[in-house]
């Protein structure tokens, strides 16, 4: 008569699998923690029944520290930017991304003193398992938050101070570089840019892309205009450039809302676009299709930015190890070139 070898105990990602969750959902329902909706804490009782799961204490332990929530912090201090259709659509890809594991978003403004008193507060209590920082300029004082603590931190672009670990960008310099190329290809010679704040780095990454795309085809650079990405800073920016290079043939934008401005700007000085002026934008947002005449955008997968930071920060709160990913960006021609 053979012994009969000792059962092999299921586990959580036994679990989680014939649940039809993820492993961190299975986790939180085996400790009794919130945030799960019904349905998926019945699928997850359901496969532990089936399967005789028996958790393990030490990992017990360890799960029921989590908070079951992540928070999203912009370095702004205006409530508006939660109208500008480029946070909008981060905050759409973090929330989609966040649901599928069952976290709670925490949305955090902290461009002001008491609002990074607030997020420090936030992140020394645990109240959530990890950060996502977006918007950062040079020197901010959230950069050293995000060295110093012992939660998880995923940046949404890179800051200009340091390489962090974990972060989500765009091919900022390829997509202006494709922007200024098109331009050129069209037979313009005397392109100028609107960039953004030199103090980011995206600011700096698409005026860079500028500059390499001119000196390759042996054209010197214009000194850039600098705006702060609003359709005012664009019209403005455009008024002075009239002014110091009123022979300008191309405008490069580093955002659709700037480029916006910068056509309303040379309409009232009755330039035609694309007929004396040829004008390309940055983020392919709404405003771009809507402009008059409709702008030549990069198009840039904006709600994939929120979604794909908040993916990776899941990830670390589960002990994965992600590398950090840059999106492409792509040209999407329309009537302003």
């Amino acid at each position: 008569m053979t012994e009969e070898l000792p059962r092999r105990h299921a586990t959580l990602d036994e679990v989680a699998m014939q649940a039809g969750v993820s492993r961190s959902v299975a986790s939180r329902v085996i400790n009794d923690a919130p945030h799960v909706s019904r349905a998926k804490r019945e699928a997850v009782e359901r496969a532990i029944r089936k399967l005789g799961y028996v958790p393990n204490p030490k990992a017990r332990a360890l799960a029921t520290r989590q908070a079951g929530a992540a928070a999203l912090v912009i370095s702004r201090d205006n409530p508006e930017v939660l109208a500008d259709p480029f946070f909008a659509q981060v905050i759409v890809g973090v929330s989609s991304a966040l649901e599928e594991a069952d976290l709670h978003m925490m949305l955090c403004l902290a461009a002001t003193r008491r609002g990074r008193e607030r997020v420090e507060k936030l992140v020394r209590s645990r109240v959530v398992d990890g950060v996502m920082l977006m918007a950062l300029h040079e020197g901010d004082p959230l950069a050293r938050l995000a060295k110093e603590t012992q939660l998880p931190v995923v940046f949404g672009g890179r800051p200009t101070d340091f390489e962090p670990r974990w972060y989500v960008d765009i091919d900022n310099v390829g997509g202006a570089r494709d922007a200024t190329d098109h331009l050129l290809a069209q037979g313009r010679t005397k392109v100028v840019t609107i960039c953004g704040p030199r103090d980011t780095e995206v600011g700096n990454s698409r005026y860079r892309g500028y500059r390499e795309a001119m000196l390759l085809v042996g054209l010197t650079p214009r000194p850039p205009e600098e705006g702060d990405f609003s359709d005012d800073a664009g019209a403005a920016a455009m008024a002075r450039l009239l002014e110091t290079h009123p022979d300008l043939d191309g405008v490069f934008a580093a955002n659709d809302n700037m480029a916006a401005g910068a056509l309303r700007t040379l309409r009232e000085a009755g330039r035609s676009v694309p007929g004396d002026v040829a004008v390309v934008g940055f983020d392919d947002l709404a405003v771009s299709q809507v402009a008059e005449p409709a702008l030549t955008t990069i198009h840039q997968p904006i709600r994939d930015l929120g979604h794909e930071m908040a993916r990776m920060l899941v990830g670390l709160i589960a002990g994965h190890h992600p590398s950090p990913l840059i999106l492409p960006t792509h040209l999407v021609k329309r009537a302003s070139t």
